[in-house]
């Protein structure tokens, strides 16, 4: 049975009291964060990392290539790969946006796996021939019970302690018997393309600033050129050139944040050689400058 709107008036009881402030709380749970938007934001560039989102209160959009994929009460992202993309909020003082994101442990997941076996008890029409890395999944009754022992556990420092792990596990347990557990398992199993794929992108996110070439990574991936060009823009709506290109961006974005990094570093770090082409590529991803962009971060910390 999927969850309705209507039901989700719970999970906004239970996050509300807990959040902190805009943006992302961690919480005692490692790998747990809740999310709050008093806001609208348009569309904005950003990566997520492997994870959940469910969202309670108020809608979200991400674009990613010519794909939209709606999320808000009813539903819940799965998040599989780390994928730069778009993402629109709509919220507001009077309905913020409140959700709750869950990281994708592989330690776990392959755990999971292991034990429940690859079709992880789905009925054949849930399963996709070819899984998506990002895409939205009704609630279900199962996931919306797991969301609420999870919250409900986040109220008492005592019982995270002791049961926060396993509300955790019961959480993905969910997400495995969804519409998207296949694409949950290919993280795992190492089969096929897609895994293949998987393989070459968690290189790229891990050593974004060296030198690489398609050739290059179609031999890690085991294929021709071409071959791995296809199958790579048909998973990442990217190509793997464009790809690398806002996953550098986005990651010299995070290092402009923080006190300690100007332009050149930041450019550095993220492997571009040219600073002038960095400030133009930037410019023309955020649709503003990295020297901009420092400065505004440095006039909000002193604000």
């Amino acid at each position: 049975m999927h969850i309705t709107e209507s039901h989700a008036g719970s999970l906004v009881d239970l996050l509300a009291p807990l959040v902190e402030g805009d943006g992302y709380t961690p919480t005692q749970l490692p790998g747990v964060s809740l999310m709050a938007m008093h806001r609208p934001s348009g569309r904005t560039p950003m990566i997520y990392e492997p994870s959940l989102i469910i969202v309670a209160q108020g809608y979200k959009i991400g674009y990613l290539g010519d794909r939209e994929i709606h999320y808000g009460p009813g539903q819940y992202l799965v998040q599989t790969l780390p994928l730069p993309f778009e993402c629109e909020t709509h919220a507001s003082a009077e309905a913020p946006l409140l959700g709750v994101a869950v990281h994708l442990d592989p330690a776990l997941l392959g755990e999971l796996v292991t034990m429940i076996g690859e079709g992880g008890g789905q009925p054949s029409s849930e399963v996709e021939a070819s899984p998506v890395p990002m895409a939205s999944v009704s609630m279900t009754d199962g996931m919306q019970g797991a969301v609420e022992r999870l919250l409900r556990t986040l109220h008492d420092p005592a019982e995270t302690a002791a049961m926060g792990a396993s509300r955790v596990r019961d959480v993905v347990f969910e997400a495995l018997r969804g519409r998207q557990g296949p694409a949950l398992r290919a993280l795992v199993l190492h089969q096929g393309h897609y895994s293949r794929i998987v393989q070459v992108l968690s290189r790229l996110h891990t050593r974004y600033a060296d030198e690489v070439s398609v050739e290059a990574l179609a031999r890690q991936a085991n294929m021709s050129p071409s071959t791995f060009h296809q199958h790579f823009k048909e998973i990442v709506q990217a190509s793997p050139l464009q790809y690398l290109k806002r996953l550098r961006l986005l990651k010299a974005q995070q290092l402009l944040a923080q006190k300690t990094c100007n332009v050149n570093q930041a450019a550095s770090a993220v492997g571009y050689r040219s600073v002038s082409q960095f400030s133009r590529d930037y410019k023309r991803y955020f649709g503003i400058s990295p020297l901009q962009h420092r400065q505004e971060e440095r006039a909000l910390r002193v604000s």
